[in-house]
């Protein structure tokens, strides 16, 4: 299953003006200056604070898979914070967020209608109240179902119900995600 968090994270980054550092030793150094510290860097990634000493001094250069998934993780999660916030606060402002999801659909309607849930492909553009409710639950730590009904309930008035034009009273459920693709 997908998570939408990380997928936002992801988007997000589309917008970074300078690359993210590569090399552990370098994305280790920043994480560093960002959280002030070694103990704090050690913390996070649950190593020892004599290791992020190694890496700081190029003593360490290539750590094990799992390390350097959850260093580039942290890297990524805290680099250009302030391009970051400007790009979100367009897409809840003016922009809006666009969904290109293959996903379990099902929805609750009118007697007589096929509403078993089944997988559909589908890409929609979402006004960005959307955005601003999806960022701020983000925000809070909202649980990824939370996440998930946002994302519905916004699929469910663009695409299935068209504004309001079509398919009153049309509940939407979201689930068995197998790609997810957000832009903002």
């Amino acid at each position: 299953m997908v998570g939408i968090g990380d997928t936002l994270d992801v988007a997000a980054a589309g917008h970074f003006t300078r690359p993210v550092p590569r090399t552990a030793p370098a994305q280790m150094r920043f994480l560093v200056r960002r959280l002030k510290g070694t103990r704090p860097v050690a913390d996070l990634l649950g190593i020892s604070q004599r290791t992020v000493e190694r890496y700081v001094r190029d003593q360490i250069k290539h750590p094990r898979r799992d390390l350097a998934e959850r260093l580039l993780a942290e890297t990524r999660r805290r680099w250009q914070p302030r391009v970051r916030e400007r790009a979100r606060q367009q897409a809840a402002t003016t922009g809006g967020i666009f969904v290109s999801a293959r996903a379990r659909f099902g929805f609750t309607a009118a007697p007589g209608t096929t509403d078993d849930p089944r997988v559909r492909h589908i890409n929609q553009a979402l006004p960005p109240e959307y955005a601003a409710r999806l960022f701020a639950a983000q925000e809070t730590g909202a649980p990824e179902r939370e996440l998930q009904a946002i994302l519905a309930e916004g699929l469910g008035e663009m695409y299935f119900r068209d504004r309001g034009r079509r398919a009153q009273g049309l509940s939407v459920e979201f689930t068995g995600i197998e790609q997810l693709d957000l832009d903002f």
